[in-house]
């Protein structure tokens, strides 16, 4: 078993942080196996120096350890703009010069009986771009998933997921791609990359066998399945955990400080505290 704990240095980390980290410690470590550290610092426009001092603090402090040197996205767009560049030699990407209000108003245009459709990545586009022939080399690049499915022979894909909401095998249809998740962006303008495109390709450069995640990102993996098929890549047997919540009901984010581990560490709260805060067990 081999799995990974991968923050963005954005902010700073919160309860569901330590609860994810440290899972996916607890659970390797009783595998026999090993837990690795990634920063995803694609985001260069909100990474800071500053927060991933804070998480290889933080993490020592909950009583973690990792082999060196950590993998660092930022050093990796060379892989990622391969990747794109296979995928483009396929035939599979066109460039998109929408921004977020053009896709709002396309589908919220007047359709009788048709509500928008959302996707794991929010409204799902409506194909604007698709046959435009835009040539701008800053436009973002988005995957033709009807043509991808195409390619591949429109098969079933599938996935085995341990986590305790969906645990089984689960199959990924050629329609629930085109329909239900739609073109995705895999080369954001401002990025080079996506965060999609980048967790696969690192996920197999490091050879994660078991990728720990959050609830949240459960409906992203039909992507990563998808991503993994059309670029020959194997893909990890995944567990989707329940995400740490305010009182509210909502789930923590990074903006929420009154939640961040330095917080509780400077109220004097020790590791064992932290466990306890998320109900798990020593």
């Amino acid at each position: 078993m081999r799995t990974r704990f991968a923050p963005s240095p954005t902010g700073p980390l919160h309860l569901g942080h330590a609860y994810s980290a440290m899972l996916a410690y607890d659970m390797t470590t009783k595998a026999g196996g090993e837990f690795l550290l990634r920063i995803e610092d694609i985001d260069q426009s909100r990474a800071r120096p500053k927060w991933e001092a804070q998480i290889y603090d933080n993490l020592h402090w909950l009583g973690l350890e990792w082999p060196e040197p950590v993998m660092r996205q930022s050093d990796r767009m060379p892989a990622y703009h391969n990747a794109l560049a296979k995928l483009e030699g396929m035939g599979l990407l066109y460039r998109c010069t929408c921004k977020r209000r053009d896709i709002e108003t396309a589908v919220s245009a007047p359709q009788e009986g048709v509500e928008p459709a959302y996707g794991p990545d929010g409204l799902i586009y409506p194909g604007t771009c698709r046959n435009a022939g835009h040539r701008d080399r800053n436009a973002a690049l988005r995957l033709n998933m009807a043509k991808a499915c195409d390619m591949l022979g429109n098969p079933v894909l599938e996935f085995s997921e341990t986590g305790p909401a969906h645990k089984g095998i689960h199959r990924i249809t050629p329609d629930g791609l085109i329909h239900r998740v739609g073109d995705i962006v895999l080369a954001r303008r401002d990025m080079g990359t996506s965060y999609h495109l980048s967790v696969v390709l690192d996920d197999a450069a490091q050879k994660i066998t078991n990728v720990i995640r959050g609830e949240d990102l459960f409906n992203a993996t039909k992507i990563h399945v998808l991503l993994q098929t059309l670029l020959g890549l194997p893909t990890p047997t995944y567990h989707h955990h329940r995400l740490i919540r305010d009182n509210t009901g909502k789930r923590l984010a990074k903006r929420d400080d009154a939640r961040a581990i330095a917080k509780y560490r400077g109220d004097g709260a020790c590791p064992a505290d932290i466990r306890k805060m998320v109900s798990l067990q020593a």
